[in-house]
């Protein structure tokens, strides 16, 4: 049993790390009772640290063994719930551990999600969107599922609603994760990695297996000059298109969540779908710079979320 002193300091420290670091999520997981909002955070802190690796500027053979450090700092997760946490267990998982006694948390998505961030630490690329899907559900789906874990449902959970709100959550992942990537194309590929399928990229004349070519392609779009810049624009939109389907069906999500549930993954969902809107509406927006959405009109989306309505 974990002292009820180590438990407080192990979630304010994971509360602490969503709140200065979740610029979008936090919106949402502010309308959570107490219980679930501190096991999402318990679940932000771990993936924070995990993408923190991923980016970070260390070699990528150091990243590698820090993400393998933390796939074995989950074997203390994979006993029964309840099962004593080491006296020297770092305070994420010591949150997750308690969040795993009062919610079915699926300890495989955490390991699935090390597993999409080692793909980043390798440079993978995707020649199809097909092979780029698999990528995104492993660093967004996963976290969808853990999410959906947490919320409550408004019917009692069966083998069959269980199989099709996993499902939504994991689509809703795949939207976050395109607009994630639209969002950062330009820094992506500054730092060498190329999400966009190659197949679409290359269809517009634009080089979709070379990132510091890409990169190029990117700077002298974003200097003015005008075939690339159309041509990244064109593949901005196509993919944007492709997101906005995925939205409309995780979003279906929301009708099988409680209320303070569902205003919590509108309130999320609907920042990123937003961000979304803004991008196609004007996708040279990417290549001159990060695209956000001020605090007023997140704010905006959580209330909407609270009365049930999609941003």
């Amino acid at each position: 049993m974990t002292a009820p002193g180590r438990l407080e300091e192990a979630y304010a420290g994971c509360e602490a790390i969503t709140r200065e670091q979740a610029a979008n999520f936090y919106y949402g997981i502010r309308l959570l009772s107490g219980e679930r909002r501190r096991a999402m955070c318990a679940v932000y802190a771990f993936a924070r640290r995990i993408d923190d690796i991923g980016d970070g500027a260390l070699p990528a053979e150091r990243k590698l063994g820090l993400l393998a450090e933390q796939e074995r700092a989950l074997a203390v997760l994979g006993g029964p719930p309840g099962a004593d946490v080491p006296d020297g267990a770092d305070f994420v998982i010591v949150a997750l551990a308690d969040s795993r006694t009062r919610f079915p948390l699926p300890v495989e998505a955490l390991a699935e999600l090390i597993e999409g961030v080692r793909m980043d630490v390798r440079g993978t690329s995707y020649a199809s969107f097909e092979e780029l899907v698999p990528y995104c559900r492993r660093v967004a789906g996963t976290i969808g599922r853990l999410c959906l874990a947490i919320f409550g449902l408004r019917q009692a959970r069966t083998p069959e609603s269980e199989a099709r709100a996993s499902a939504l959550a994991d689509d809703l992942g795949v939207a976050l994760q395109l607009t994630n990537i639209l969002r950062d194309i330009r820094e992506d590929a500054e730092n060498g990695r190329i999400y966009l399928p190659a197949e679409d990229l290359a269809a517009r004349g634009l080089p979709g297996a070379d990132p510091a070519a890409l990169a190029v392609t990117i700077r002298a779009a974003a200097a003015g000059d005008e075939a690339p810049r159309e041509a990244l624009c064109s593949v901005i939109s196509f993919e944007a298109g492709r997101a906005r389907e995925w939205f409309d069906r995780g979003l279906e999500l929301a009708g099988m969540l409680d209320r303070r549930s569902a205003a919590c993954l509108l309130a999320m969902a609907g920042i990123y779908r937003r961000l979304l809107e803004r991008i196609d509406a004007d996708p040279a927006a990417v290549l001159d710079g990060r695209v956000s959405l001020p605090a007023r009109e997140k704010a905006l989306v959580a209330v909407r979320g609270m009365l049930g309505v999609a941003a």
